[in-house]
């Protein structure tokens, strides 16, 4: 089955990583969700993308730096469009709540915290604890860029299926098939640019379910399901045609 993540949500519809940008994507038919996670200072687990709140918010400043308070006057939509000014940067556990009402599956990304490993570490307790109250019915993809958080992630949730996320340098420049075996990963999830037929095939014949990042052009991603992808995270996922929805598109 091809797949399709809605990549931070329907992020050219809504502001990228919010509840609003998340809860599109049922309506566009698509199954999947990915999300980005880092923590706070107080161990506070909030979705984004960036550690810093520059890019995405009316702030500046390090995420390690705040509070669950400091949230509540954090402006994570007015940069995006009128429409959604006002808009939080929400908690994992926000997240938890809305996907177990939308019933959809969800790849979450852990973070290369950049505090050190004691805050990795914080990081990776924080999000098995709020998935634990993930809906059973939701499929569950973890993935980082970072292996030796991931390889503890899966020792701590053996059950919990993972992808290695990698660069096109990362892949290049690495033994990413010892990588992904270290980490006990099922799927690796690999940067568009650059990426050939031969390393598809190379990937899928070592067992590994293969997810690209970002397409966004229809014509690509097309190519990359012929190739035997099985997935592609997109920004786009309402210009993608019916073959690829299986719920219930919007009309």
């Amino acid at each position: 089955m091809k797949t399709l993540f809605a990549h931070r949500g329907m992020s050219s519809l809504a502001p990228e990583n919010t509840l609003s940008a998340f809860s599109l994507v049922p309506q566009y038919g698509l199954d999947w969700i990915e999300c980005d996670v880092d923590i706070l200072a107080d161990g506070t687990i909030v979705v984004s993308h960036d550690d810093t709140l520059d890019r995405c918010t009316d702030r500046s400043g390090s995420l390690y730096d705040l509070t669950k308070e400091d949230l509540q006057d954090i402006d994570a939509g007015s940069w995006f469009s009128d429409e959604y000014i006002g808009e939080r940067l929400p908690t994992f556990s926000d997240f938890i709540t809305l996907v177990n009402t939308l019933k959809i599956n969800v790849n979450v990304e852990i973070k290369s915290c950049t505090a050190g490993w004691e805050m990795s570490d914080k990081l990776i307790d924080g999000v098995l604890a709020e998935l634990k109250n993930l809906n059973t019915t939701s499929d569950l993809l973890v993935s980082c860029f970072n292996p030796l958080v991931l390889a503890e992630f899966k020792r701590r949730s053996p059950r919990t299926s993972v992808a290695c996320l990698f660069s096109r340098e990362m892949l290049l420049e690495g033994d990413w098939l010892s990588v992904l075996q270290v980490c006990k990963a099922d799927a690796i999830n690999v940067d568009d640019t650059g990426l050939t037929k031969d390393q598809v095939i190379e990937m899928k014949s070592h067992g590994y379910a293969v997810n690209v990042y970002t397409v966004n052009h229809l014509g690509r991603a097309n190519q990359l399901f012929n190739w035997g992808v099985d997935g592609v995270f997109t920004d786009v996922g309402q210009t993608f045609p019916s073959r690829y929805r299986h719920q219930n598109q919007k009309k």
